[in-house]
């Protein structure tokens, strides 16, 4: 068995936060090469002209669920130690909600925001400034909210189990459902682009 490197000590945990810095970078640079530093890219999936963004961060998904998958068959990685970010569904439907319209009316959301903010752009600016006052305000405002956040409380559980599957099984459903909703958004792509703004 090799990974996760950290948790198992093949890498040290003095570099735990190297890595995090490394892969943030990496990320963002990933972002920027997407394009994803422009708000009306993003904003293209509201308004079913640019699907990039959810094609590419489907990909991504479904490339590190095989990989983790193949991982696992091949011994590499130990699922026992991956850690599961526990699951509250009430606040994760709410989160998902507050979100969602601020992913919708600004055109980012946090992290292509700090992309944007890194090469210069001004909305990005104004979007992560509204992001720091509204994180200060919930984060004033917890004591009042900390029931409902942490209602629904589901522990760590992965979308198979709930389901009842294997992750195998559940990972080529996903794959299928992914390539059928690329046609289904390069069709959609396709028509509004016929409609002249």
């Amino acid at each position: 068995m090799v990974g996760p490197l950290i948790p198992m000590g093949v890498i040290p945990q003095a570099w735990d936060n190297v890595f995090a810095v490394l892969l943030g970078m990496g990320f963002g640079i990933s972002l920027e090469a997407s394009g994803f530093s422009s708000s009306r890219k993003i904003i293209g999936t509201f308004f079913g002209y640019d699907f990039v963004v959810l094609k590419v961060f489907f990909t991504a998904a479904i490339t590190a669920l095989l990989g983790l998958l193949y991982f696992s068959y091949l011994g590499w990685v130990d699922y026992s130690m991956l850690y599961i970010q526990p699951t509250f569904v009430t606040s994760a439907i709410v989160g998902g909600i507050v979100m969602g319209i601020g992913f919708s009316m600004g055109g980012y959301c946090p992290g292509t925001s700090f992309c944007a903010l890194a090469i210069g752009k001004l909305d990005a600016l104004v979007f992560t400034i509204g992001m720091l006052i509204g994180i200060f305000i919930f984060s004033e405002a917890f004591p009042i909210v900390e029931k409902m956040y942490n209602s629904g409380s589901l522990g760590p559980k992965l979308v198979s189990d709930s389901l009842g599957m294997s992750a195998s099984l559940f990972a080529f459903l996903l794959v299928v459902i992914a390539v059928g909703m690329f046609y289904g958004a390069t069709w959609v792509e396709r028509k509004v682009k016929k409609v002249d703004y």
